[in-house]
C-alpha cells in the first residue's frame, strides 16, 4: 500500500481534484494519507470535501510525513521546482505534473536531484498509458504498416480566444505553461515515445491572437505566449515528421495524426491535441483500402479492471500511470516517463525554440 501526500488541492476545481483523487480511489494498492493547499482555510476544505483527515497549509509539513510514499505536485508550473525539491529532499517518490519546470534549466536540476537522491518519480505525461497508444505501438510491432516512411500531426488546443481566471498565468510565456509545453509537449511526446526521437528539426512559432478575454468579464490581458507552432524534422529512424498544432479555432481539426508506412497507415483522431486527457481513435488502412476503425483490444482497455469506471474521463490514464508506477516499484522496471524523460522533452522544446528564433535547422 503506497500513501500519497497531494500538494496543490482545491474542492471546487483543479487537476488534483478531477483526475488525481479519482484515480488514487480507484486503484486498491493507494491510500491518499493528506492534502496540502496555499492555507490553512483551502487545506481544511479540500479535506473536508475529500474526506482526508491530514490537511496542511503548506508543503513543508506535508512532505516530512512518515506514512507518505509518495508526494503529487499537481500545481501550477511555476512552483514546481519548488515542491519538487522539498518532495526529493524528503526522500519521497514524487509524481510531478507535465511540464515539469518552467524550462530546460529548472527541469535539469530536478531530474539530477532524483538521480542523486535515487528516488523513484513519474512525470504527467501520460498518454504514454492511454491504451490507443499501447494499441498503435503492437500495429507497427507486427509490421501493419511496414516500414514507417513520415508521419504528420495536426490539433487544436483547449485554449482560444477566451481563458478561465486560474489559467490566465499561462498567457504569460515565462511561466513555462503555454500551447508549446501543454498541448504541443504531450502531442509531440507520444509521438516520440511512438516512433522515436528526432535528429534535428525546423520551427516556426508565432502570437497570432495577443489579447485573451477573461471569460465572464471584459478584462483582456496581453499574451506572450505563441499560439501557432509548427515542426518540421527527420526523426532518427530517417522518418520525415511534422507538426503544427494551435490555438482553438472554430471548425479546425481537434487532433489527426498519421503514421504513413510501405504497407499502410495508421491514423489516431481525438477531439483537441491532449492525448493525455481526450479519448483517442485508432483507424488503419492497407493497400489501396480506406481506414477504418480498428478496435482497441480489451486485454489493453482492461489492464486494469478496477479502473472501468474512469474510462473516457481526464482521470484514466493518471490512473494508469499511477497503477504501472506501483508495477514499476514492485518489479524493478521502468514503464512510466520519469524526470529524465521529462528532459528530454524539455530539451526538444528548447530546439524548437532555438530553431523558431533562429529560422534555422537545429539537432534535437
Amino acid at each position: 500500500m503506497l500513501g500519497v501526500g497531494i500538494i496543490g488541492v482545491n474542492p471546487a476545481w483543479g487537476w488534483a481534484a478531477t483526475a488525481h483523487i479519482p484515480a488514487l480511489r480507484a486503484l486498491p494498492n493507494y491510500v491518499i494519507r493528506a492534502l496540502s493547499s496555499r492555507s490553512a482555510e483551502s487545506a481544511r476544505a479540500a479535506g473536508e470535501a475529500f474526506g482526508i483527515k491530514a490537511v496542511f497549509p503548506d508543503h513543508e509539513q506535508l512532505v516530512i510525513q512518515p506514512d507518505i510514499d509518495v508526494v503529487a505536485v499537481t500545481v501550477k508550473v511555476p512552483h514546481h521546482r519548488e515542491l519538487v525539491t522539498a518532495a526529493l529532499a524528503a526522500g519521497k517518490a514524487v509524481y510531478c505534473e507535465w511540464p515539469l519546470g518552467r524550462d530546460l534549466e529548472e527541469a535539469r536540476a530536478m531530474a539530477a536531484l532524483a538521480a542523486e537522491k535515487g528516488v523513484r518519480t513519474v512525470v504527467g505525461l501520460q498518454a504514454r498509458q492511454a491504451p490507443a497508444i499501447e494499441f498503435v505501438q503492437q500495429l507497427l510491432g507486427d509490421g501493419y504498416v511496414g516500414e514507417v516512411l513520415s508521419t504528420s500531426m495536426v490539433g487544436l488546443s483547449v485554449l482560444g480566444g477566451t481563458l478561465v481566471q486560474p489559467n490566465a498565468y499561462m498567457l504569460d510565456k515565462t511561466n513555462g505553461a503555454n500551447l508549446l509545453t501543454v498541448a504541443f509537449g504531450h502531442s509531440l511526446d507520444v509521438l516520440n515515445y511512438v516512433l522515436g526521437e528526432f535528429a534535428d528539426l525546423s520551427a516556426i512559432s508565432d502570437l497570432r491572437r495577443p489579447l485573451i478575454t477573461i471569460e465572464g468579464s471584459s478584462e483582456q490581458i496581453m499574451k506572450t505566449a505563441p499560439d501557432q507552432i509548427a515542426v518540421i524534422g527527420t526523426l532518427k529512424s530517417g522518418a520525415t515528421a511534422s507538426v503544427h498544432i494551435r490555438e482553438a479555432v472554430a471548425g479546425g481539426t481537434g487532433f489527426l495524426w498519421e503514421i504513413n508506412g510501405t504497407d499502410g497507415t495508421l491514423r489516431i483522431t481525438a477531439d483537441a491535441a491532449l492525448p493525455e486527457i481526450f479519448p483517442l481513435t485508432v483507424a488503419g488502412a492497407q493497400g489501396r483500402n480506406e481506414p477504418a476503425e480498428l478496435a482497441v483490444p480489451t486485454a489493453l482497455t482492461q489492464k486494469w479492471p478496477t479502473l472501468t469506471s474512469l474510462e473516457g474521463a481526464p482521470a484514466f490514464n493518471v490512473a494508469r500511470a499511477y497503477a504501472a508506477f506501483a508495477a514499476d516499484i514492485d518489479n524493478g522496471t521502468h514503464t512510466v516517463p520519469d524526470l529524465a524523460d521529462a528532459v528530454r522533452r524539455h530539451e526538444v522544446i528548447a530546439a524548437i525554440e532555438r530553431s523558431a528564433t533562429s529560422g534555422r535547422r537545429v539537432k534535437a
